[in-house]
């Protein structure tokens, strides 16, 4: 083929509006904006759904209004790419003119970013707080555990331990409570405690940042995280019902609402409201002021304040190393999956400029640079989406800003920087190699 010839076969992409994806796409973009307003002035549960809708819709709007988002990226992120060379200016021009097929290779990006974003700083951000609360929250000297359980007179022997001025037995477990209004009205798992003591004990071993009432721990009582309170659409007074362990329907009153429930528990109630209603009644955790390991020893494993708090951290790190993981696999996969395919495409294209008279390496660095012009587009819309989907989601469920740490937050873009330019590199080598 001569290049004359081949050149007039070349065929330039005519960028048209979509009269449906465009009118979709804004409504989408819209809705997104809207349910980023209604998450921020929401609380709980109520904003965390919310947000979850804002993410949905604005990686829909994306999809839909690829072509016409495409053709901006490559019109901000081009402007460096004309100073930088013959490879550099043509990979934007080429960007340019091609916006349906650079929407095609940013899209999943956008999406893989934004997905993994929300899902892993999502649980940093309710970790961060959850370890803040412990480390306020927990004021106990020891803590006492046992794998079959304590013993059923275990309070009452750490009381009568020489040293010890406060003991509280804590049975762990989850409770059922009401979420959400109207239609959407459902019952969600709690964290609970079933408290063997007194409340003055209590207070002196945790400090749940009571906000409102009073904690009794008096039978038929419970004392609820403030945000739990919120999404339930309880106060104090009001009678809440739940479903205890064995799924029995009780409705206690709300004594007080506190702010540490994430940290330390969610729901509190006396222990003897529990009993008969869990498949064993004995305490997990004995919590102590005063007093020492030697002579708690004989009630079970002992532990210090510090020493408790970093076992749940490591579990904390090892939910958060699964869903990091969980979270690269899947957006890894579909973003160079789809860079792939998009190289393949253009076999044609590829010879086409190697018969005009480019080089092998200007070729090639082309791909490159339209990779990195890809990574860029995809990792700050994939990034803009996820802030404005965990800002609004955070604040509703901890109070606080999302917790984004630079170290995992870099290797996501480092992975999109490093995957995308390797994902077009090989596939692009296999094509020019052809005749």
């Amino acid at each position: 083929m001569k290049p004359g010839q081949a050149l007039s076969e070349a065929s330039t992409e005519r960028l048209r509006v979509g009269w449906i994806r465009t009118p979709l796409g804004v409504a989408a973009a819209v809705g997104g904006a809207v349910c980023a307003g209604l998450a921020a002035s929401a609380t709980g549960e109520d904003a965390a759904n919310a947000a979850l809708g804002v993410v949905m819709l604005f990686m829909l709007a994306v999809a839909l209004l690829g072509p016409l988002v495409a053709r901006a990226c490559a019109a901000l992120f081009g402007l460096p790419l004309r100073t930088a060379g013959a490879s550099a200016n043509l990979a934007a021009a080429n960007s340019r003119t091609n916006a349906r097929r650079l929407a095609s290779a940013i899209t999943p990006i956008v999406l893989a970013m934004a997905f993994s974003s929300v899902l892993v700083f999502m649980h940093t951000s309710e970790d961060r707080v959850a370890s803040d609360q412990q480390k306020a929250g927990i004021t106990a000297d020891h803590i006492v555990t046992g794998d079959a359980g304590l013993a059923p007179d275990a309070v009452r022997q750490a009381a009568q331990t020489s040293g010890v001025t406060s003991a509280v037995g804590r049975l762990k477990t989850s409770v059922l409570v009401p979420a959400g209004s109207g239609g959407d009205r459902r019952l969600e798992p709690a964290s609970a405690q079933g408290v063997t003591g007194t409340a003055r004990d209590l207070a002196h071993v945790q400090d749940l940042d009571v906000q409102d009432g009073a904690l009794t721990l008096r039978p038929g009582q419970i004392a609820l995280d403030a945000n739990l309170a919120r999404t339930a659409h309880v106060s104090v007074g009001d009678r809440l019902e739940i479903r205890l362990p064995d799924g029995t329907k009780t409705a206690p009153e709300v004594a007080a609402t506190y702010g540490r429930g994430l940290g330390l528990s969610q729901v509190t109630l006396p222990g003897a409201d529990l009993a008969g209603h869990v498949t064993a009644s004995f305490g997990t955790e004995l919590w102590t002021k005063g007093g020492t390991p030697h002579s708690l020893a004989p009630l079970g494993t002992v532990l210090d304040r510090g020493d408790h708090t970093t076992a749940r951290s490591l579990d904390r790190e090892l939910n958060a190393w699964a869903n990091t993981v969980m979270a690269a696999v899947l957006g890894g996969f579909a973003a160079v999956n789809t860079l792939v395919m998009t190289v393949l495409d253009r076999r044609r294209e590829l010879g086409t400029l190697r018969l005009i008279g480019s080089t092998r390496r200007q070729v090639m660095r082309m791909i490159r640079w339209e990779a990195l012009l890809v990574a860029l587009a995809g990792i700050g819309l994939g990034t803009g989406i996820a802030v404005a989907t965990l800002v609004p989601m955070m604040n509703g469920l901890t109070g606080r800003s999302p917790n984004i740490p630079p170290l995992v937050y870099g290797s996501f873009a480092g992975s999109v920087l490093v995957l995308g330019p390797a994902a077009t590199a090989l596939p692009a080598r296999a094509a020019l190699r052809r005749p």
